[in-house]
């Protein structure tokens, strides 16, 4: 399932999605890991392969500003004879939600569509780019799934920032997040208590990732 249709199919990663819960990741899904062509260790090649160990059915690479791990892992997986591991495009693009700076996430877009080219250079946007609402619209031109990556680890609660960004057009919250880095991973209970009661409120969907940037997919560092 490493083609470029199923990699932006939006209509399965939706069902997905609406069905994610606590105990989704990090041993079923996955939608938030870092390789080396951003800040992570790991080389695209061996997350994929070791996707397959752990035996995840869906993920996404989320490097920042940057889909070339993405292309490695889907050619990788176009050489496998793996069926049971489907792979989306993912990113994370850092962006200005009055007031602080925050991690937009996007799922399942077409990486060739112009308005991405400023979010794909291996560096955080600048200037009007770098405003969510810019980042956020580019997104969603290019098909994408949008989200807000862990909403409780800003300087401003996600009882502010979760409204602002609805306001702006976000599609869900990554609402299975690690805070703490605990071993084993597992989704930190009051802030996912939170984000899941304010996301429901505004019909958001929910998301799980490790954010892993170490070598194992099964914690974040």
């Amino acid at each position: 399932m490493g083609n470029q249709h199923s990699a932006q199919n939006t209509t399965l990663l939706r069902q997905v999605f609406t069905n994610i819960q606590a105990d989704s990741c990090p041993k079923h899904y996955n939608f938030h890991m870092h390789t080396n062509h951003s800040d992570g260790k790991l080389r695209p090649e061996d997350l994929m392969a070791q996707a397959v160990e752990i035996g995840l059915k869906g993920i996404a690479i989320t490097d920042h500003h940057s889909v070339d791990g993405y292309y490695r892992a889907a050619k990788w997986l176009e050489t496998q004879e793996i069926e049971s591991l489907h792979l989306w495009t993912g990113i994370e693009i850092t962006a200005y939600l009055p007031p602080v700076d925050v991690h937009i996430l996007g799922y399942g877009f077409d990486p060739l569509e112009p308005s991405l080219a400023p979010y794909l250079t291996g560096r955080e946007p600048r200037g009007v780019d770098a405003r969510a609402e810019r980042a956020i619209n580019a997104l969603h031109a290019a098909g994408a799934i949008v989200v807000l990556a862990h909403p409780a680890r800003y300087r401003r609660s996600p009882e502010e920032l979760i409204p602002t960004a609805v306001a702006l057009g976000i599609d869900g919250v990554e609402t299975y997040y690690a805070y703490n880095n605990p071993n084993p991973w597992i989704p930190s209970f009051e802030q996912t208590e939170t984000v899941k009661r304010l996301g429901n409120s505004y019909n958001l969907l929910h998301t799980c990732g490790t954010d892993t940037h170490g070598l194992n997919l099964l914690q974040r560092l």
